[in-house]
């Protein structure tokens, strides 16, 4: 029987975090258990870095951005031995079970715990929305958001001066905050993993652009593709477009979380403590056609991610 819960945040931190967060703890509590926070993710497992909680240590966090419990990377969790560490640490606490929030990466530490003993559940927490078991990660929303929003401002002093600019967004391989934000913003072209655009068609768009009068371009491209300060020299080479670009960074991972966000994370948090109360473990939650699911960690990271065949049938239609 489980009594004591945990809760760790792992990897990139995200928007939302803090309100799935207080759902596991308000969740827990509500179902009589002891619930506990491991600050800095995985490395304050190994080291101990815990601490019970209640009700009020989770007040008014929902609004916050980042994670109250801090995260950190601790690649040498992959070594059996450092995991054994962080075992006994839950031994001495008492703790049955874990909610661990992050990525890909955390859903394996996750696993790798569960083999070990201890009761694991894993949430999407990462503005990358590149989980393939669920539509939407815990967010991927606010980052959209802040991604269009400062978008639309690079729009205005774009179009004042008549120039393209070129703008990477943040995916880490992953192309869905390109895709979705390059959409929402009218971007004249978008460039990503799921949606690659030959260079020579790139600069025949952006040179009809040009010689039909208009006054700015937007391309959005996401991270990792190519160098984008390049990329820029050489539209403005080969069109003619005065041409900047701009690298938004860790700036779309910050901010108060969306609604949607918020949302999302409250019931995948109040969904994560349900599972562990019917004895499932090693899995890890997602949300399909609005529906909260659950799934195998092994599992769910061997899915294909969604190829958005809709919404590049969009973009293909407006461009």
């Amino acid at each position: 029987m489980i009594n004591r819960i945990g809760v760790l945040t792992s990897g990139g931190d995200s928007p939302g975090m803090n309100a799935a967060i207080r759902a596991i703890v308000r969740a827990g509590i509500k179902h009589g258990k002891e619930m506990y926070f491991i600050y800095d993710g995985y490395r304050g497992l190994v080291e101990g870095n815990i601490e019970r909680v209640d009700r009020t240590s989770v007040a008014n966090i929902i609004t916050w951005g980042g994670t109250v419990i801090r995260s950190a990377r601790l690649p040498e969790f992959a070594d059996p031995e450092v995991r054994k560490k962080g075992v006994e640490q839950l031994r001495k606490f008492g703790i049955d079970a874990l909610v661990v929030i992050g990525g890909d990466g955390t859903y394996m530490g996750a696993k790798k715990l569960t083999e070990m003993g201890i009761n694991c559940i894993g949430l999407p927490g990462t503005i990358d929305n590149d989980l393939a078991c669920t539509e939407y990660t815990i967010g991927f929303d606010t980052a959209l958001n802040t991604i269009v929003e400062a978008v639309d401002k690079l729009r205005d002093t774009s179009s004042s001066h008549q120039r393209c600019s070129v703008i990477e967004v943040m995916g880490n391989h992953c192309g869905d905050l390109a895709l979705y934000s390059g959409v929402a913003c009218g971007a004249e072209l978008i460039i990503s993993p799921d949606h690659m655009v030959p260079k020579e068609e790139v600069m025949t768009t952006l040179r009809d652009l040009k010689t039909s009068s208009k006054r700015h371009a937007l391309v959005i491209v996401s991270e990792k593709l190519f160098d984008v300060k390049d990329f820029a020299r050489e539209i403005e080479k080969e069109t003619g477009f005065e041409t900047r670009s701009e690298v938004l960074g860790r700036i779309q991972r910050g901010g108060s979380p969306s609604a949607f966000d918020r949302i999302l994370a409250a019931r995948m948090g109040v969904y994560a403590i349900e599972c562990l109360l019917e004895g499932k473990s090693g899995r890890c939650v997602g949300i399909i056609n609005n529906r909260l699911v659950d799934f195998d960690i092994y599992e769910a990271l061997k899915m294909q991610r969604d190829k958005h065949e809709q919404l590049l049938k969009v973009i293909a239609t407006l461009k």
